[in-house]
């Protein structure tokens, strides 16, 4: 009989051979249901990364709101120290009279120095002429602006709690008796700086204090009474568009050269555009100006009147001196660079200020005025340029 060992031997081959193809099966069913098992966490990171993600989000929501409320404060801050609407309320007195003096009003005052000084022909930049302009935009801007700002918001401060009780009278940030003793402070600075000029630039007719004293007597029957010019939209609107264009402007050309009655006209004339830019001012004010008795021009003309009036006399003081320079003073050059500079006002009236004058004021005067005030430097530097070629210079 064989031994059977060999038959034994291919059975238990077999068996193996099933026991390990069935091993290997259970092997992989079981890794395959280790990872079915290992899916929930992650699923589970999934939502980890997504709830991270949303607080992240969160996280810069309020970074956002937190920038913005910041950038709120800073803009309120310096609406508050440029004595801009929307101003934030003050404690800080020092900052309250600054205020007052409304310092984003300084600046046509200044740059009505600068073009005279071109217009005068005799201009240079030396240490003192330098020196000598940077006095007179002082005078022009902080004491003399300023005294014409305070003592306009104490004469006005019955309308200015209706119109803008923000303002530091009204609100009660400081009192009358200081409103008074800051504007005659300004105005003794001022007078006292303009005589100062007159004496450094050897004047025999101190002719810088005679025009401070006429800019502050015109400043004073604007705001008070009796007179108070700004009751008056035509005088009033006239008187403060001369006093940022005409008076500055003689300030600087009578420092460095020779005040000529072809320039008062010229620049009188300018101040008609003046006019303009001070009627779009009132129309942010018809309802305190109506209820106050005020004859602004578009409460006494109504909205649509009055924007025509606006544009009228922007226009048209501006085309009327681009034709004087070109035809007048024979500077064809300057005409047309101010030609251009024109353009784009219109282009800004009809795009914004036409079609509501009240709710595009602001962003109209942004959009024109820089245009404007580039175009009087034209003309002074066109002015200037005739007279040192009349000088040979």
């Amino acid at each position: 009989m064989r031994p059977s060992f060999p038959l034994r031997a291919q059975d238990a081959a077999g068996a193996a051979f099933s026991g390990g193809h069935a091993l290997r099966w259970q092997t992989r069913l079981q890794l395959h249901q280790g990872r079915r098992r290992a899916l929930p966490p992650r699923a589970a990171a999934g939502e980890k990364v997504e709830s991270a993600t949303k607080d992240a989000s969160a996280a810069a929501g309020k970074a956002k709101a937190a920038v913005g409320k910041a950038g709120e404060v800073v803009k309120g801050n310096v609406a508050q120290l440029l004595g801009m609407k929307g101003a934030d309320a003050e404690t800080n007195i020092w900052k309250i009279r600054l205020q007052l003096t409304k310092p984003v009003t300084w600046v046509p005052l200044i740059w009505g120095v600068l073009c005279g000084a071109a217009a005068s022909g005799q201009f240079t930049w030396t240490p003192e002429h330098v020196a000598q302009s940077a006095v007179c935009m002082m005078m022009s801007g902080p004491f003399l602006t300023g005294y014409t700002q305070t003592i306009n918001d104490y004469y006005d401060r019955e309308i200015d709690a209706i119109n803008e009780p923000y303002r530091p009278i009204p609100s009660g940030a400081i009192s009358e008796p200081q409103v008074i003793a800051q504007f005659v402070t300004l105005l003794l600075a001022g007078l006292g700086t303009a005589y100062a000029l007159d004496v450094w630039a050897g004047h025999e007719t101190p002719t810088l204090f005679l025009l401070a004293c006429f800019g502050s007597f015109i400043s004073y029957i604007y705001s008070a009474p009796p007179l108070k010019l700004k009751q008056s939209g035509w005088a009033g609107n006239y008187a403060l568009g001369s006093s940022y264009i005409a008076l500055p402007w003689w300030a600087g050309q009578a420092l460095f050269g020779t005040l000529t009655w072809d320039v008062v006209v010229l620049t009188m004339l300018y101040s008609t555009a003046g006019l303009g830019i001070a009627i779009v001012n009132d129309f942010k004010s018809i309802e305190g100006d109506r209820q106050m008795g005020l004859q602004s021009l578009p409460v006494a003309f109504g909205v649509d009147t009055a924007k025509w009036i606006t544009v009228g006399t922007i226009d048209v003081t501006q085309f009327s001196v681009a034709a004087y320079l070109a035809f007048g003073l024979h500077e064809p050059v300057y005409a047309a660079v101010l030609t251009a500079l024109i353009l784009p006002q219109v282009f800004a009236q009809v795009k914004y200020f036409i079609p509501d004058p009240i709710k595009n004021d602001v962003a109209y005067q942004a959009r024109a005025q820089p245009f404007l005030v580039f175009g009087l430097l034209t003309t002074g530097l066109a002015i200037g340029h005739h007279n040192a070629a009349a000088l040979g210079m």
